[in-house]
């Protein structure tokens, strides 16, 4: 996923804790289970911020892939 491409859900910071401004994404990197790891600056003070996003529980329901024969 490209970083200009990215929309940040619910569970992402979307305002600078420290000043209330917009939030810029970095960066997107996919981390253990599904989680990503996102990195944004504020647009006014140039603060760096970390998110990390947890990734959806796996659902039991779906099937496995099939081994390849």
């Amino acid at each position: 996923m490209r970083e200009s491409d990215a929309k940040p859900s619910a569970a992402v910071r979307s305002n600078c804790p420290e000043c209330d401004a917009g939030l810029k994404v970095l960066s997107i990197i996919s981390g253990r289970a599904g989680s990503e790891y996102w990195t944004m600056r504020c647009t006014k003070c140039g603060g760096i911020h970390l998110d990390i996003v947890k990734g959806a529980a796996p659902n039991s329901s779906s099937p496995s892939p099939s081994p390849a024969a």
